[in-house]
């Protein structure tokens, strides 16, 4: 096998059917081992969207993406996407292009040191030769995916992508974290963690994406039952616990993000169950008593926590629920008074006679089936997905939470789509970060992805806009054009309209097509905006 080869081997091996990225020169071989091998390479619109696009397949499989560029700009346009699955703790793999290695130490045209470019954003950086190929696939794959998950970079040269390999063995290495169970408790702490929970009146979880990763739903749900405590879950978690269950109590730092943190201060005893400080967007404000439970130790120490188990999430919550019994510390009455007045605050804000922004929310999950996929990206809008979005599923509310990069969730729709034609995807996006990503609605209608993409439209960088107005400055620098999206969308293949009313939002979902992209224009009144944030 030639080097390109013994890649896809390992791709193949792992269970990876996609490629997602803008090929050049050194990408020619790697694209052939990819044909011949039954992938599919899906070609977008620029590197840094086929990036994330990468990014959301992983994320909604639990397989590493993998992303291919070529070399200059081409891993230069990579680079942000490659920070995004870093820092929300995604499997990536990036591959990128380079000049041929007899002309790399001295020839400046479209030349960039991969290493230095990527290793800030990634866990592991490296080139790959015909006699470390195989190797440096191994560990790739594993670096990538070991906890906590992240992006690897890796190099593949003109001159080598399609010579032979002498490191051709192509064994996989376990994709999942091979993780026992560990204890550590502060000087002079109390370290039995049953006695913690039997001993305490109020106690309550906060689960993150570690608890999602390590499919540890159905554990949170015995757990939090059997103590009978309520569940608080960080955004990019959501899912983990159905939002419907009795025990659900919001999620953290998006919309009413005053109101989940008062509710976290009535806790005597706090279980951070697979939860990652990544997502939190200001310091924490607690002064509970907690237990950090997930697959690393608390090295971030953004939270104190007295005692650590380190381990398999759903394997440490069932053995504590084991332990505990039924302790029956919170009503289910209690918890639903909380999600009431979590409800009433969700809506502060609302416009009679206006589309709000939590209108359009409603109509589109009521309309919409139960196992949705939904993807948002960045801005005001987020805060209000990332709370109003009933999710039910884990791995099906999509978002970028740790970088959060503008521009994220067109791509990840067209991803989620491509994995799971079946369901139905919608994309929740700002008329800023549309305007960013436009251009991919030509593939998804290439693809015949009929997904819905939720545009709302307010012309402005509205989370900045706000900042500006709380320090009485005017709108400046942050205005957008309003674009003609009834237009736009059939010039890219696409069905296209503008809406106003939570009628008319409606009308034009039931005639949503199965197979062609769906571009809805959702003109909003920004005052609740204002009013939440």
């Amino acid at each position: 096998m030639n080097v390109s080869q013994v890649m896809i081997g390992y791709l193949k091996a792992a269970g990876i059917g996609h490629i997602f990225g803008y090929p050049g020169d050194p990408s020619v071989e790697v694209l052939e081992a990819a044909r011949s091998a039954g992938m599919e390479f899906v070609l977008g619109r620029r590197e840094g969207t086929a990036g994330l696009m990468a990014q959301a397949y992983a994320t909604v499989t639990g397989r590493p993406g993998v992303c291919l560029s070529t070399l200059g700009p081409g891993s230069s346009n990579l680079v942000n996407a490659v920070a995004n699955a870093w820092l929300d703790r995604v499997p990536l793999l990036a591959i990128s292009g380079q000049i041929e290695g007899k002309r790399e130490a001295f020839f400046t045209h479209q030349v960039l040191d991969h290493n230095r470019l990527f290793s800030p954003v990634s866990k592991w950086t490296t080139t790959i030769r015909p006699d470390t190929v195989a190797t440096v696939m191994r560990k790739a794959l594993r670096v990538a995916t070991a906890e906590r998950p992240g992006s690897v970079h890796l190099t593949t040269a003109a001159d080598v992508v399609g010579a032979k390999a002498s490191d051709d063995r192509i064994v996989l290495p376990p994709l999942e974290a091979q993780q026992s169970v560990q204890g550590f408790a502060a000087p002079g702490a109390d370290a039995d963690p049953v006695k913690r929970l039997k001993y305490a009146k109020r106690p309550m979880v906060l689960a993150g994406i570690s608890a999602l990763r390590a499919g540890a739903g159905p554990a949170l749900a015995r757990f939090a039952q059997s103590v009978g405590c309520p569940v608080v879950v960080a955004p990019m978690a959501k899912g983990v616990l159905a939002e419907d269950h009795p025990l659900y109590a919001g999620t953290l730092d998006m919309a009413c993000n005053q109101t989940l943190w008062d509710f976290l201060k009535r806790a005597d005893l706090l279980v951070c169950a697979g939860f990652d400080a990544v997502e939190l967007i200001k310091p924490w404000a607690l002064s509970v008593p907690t237990i950090h439970v997930d697959s690393t130790p608390n090295t971030d120490q953004i939270y104190p926590a007295e005692l650590e188990l380190v381990g398999p999430v759903g394997g440490i919550l069932d053995a504590l629920a084991g332990a505990c019994g039924s302790l029956g510390r919170w009503s289910e009455k209690e918890i639903a008074a909380h999600r009431e007045g979590l409800r009433k605050a969700y809506y502060e804000g609302r416009v009679a006679g206006k589309l709000n922004p939590t209108d359009v929310i409603d109509v589109v999950r009521a309309a919409l089936p139960r196992e949705t996929i939904a993807s948002t990206d960045v801005g005001s809008h987020k805060l209000l997905v990332g709370q109003g979005w009933t999710t039910y599923q884990p791995r099906t509310m999509l978002m970028t939470n740790g970088l959060s990069s503008m521009g994220y969730s067109l791509p990840a729709a067209i991803a989620a789509k491509m994995v799971h034609r079946e369901r139905t995807v919608v994309s929740f996006i700002g008329d800023g970060g549309f305007a960013m990503v436009q251009g991919e609605l030509g593939l998804a209608s290439a693809l015949k992805l009929g997904i819905v993409v939720i545009v709302f439209c307010d012309n402005s960088l509205n989370r900045i806009e706000l900042k500006q107005a709380q320090r009485n400055y005017a709108s400046w620098g942050t205005l957008i054009e309003p674009v003609d999206i009834a237009r736009l969308a059939p010039a890219m293949g696409c069905d296209g309209v503008r809406v106003d009313n939570a009628t008319a939002l409606h009308d034009a979902l039931a005639r949503r097509s199965p197979e062609r992209p769906l571009v809805i224009g959702a003109v909003i009144d920004p005052a609740q905006y204002a009013a939440q944030f």
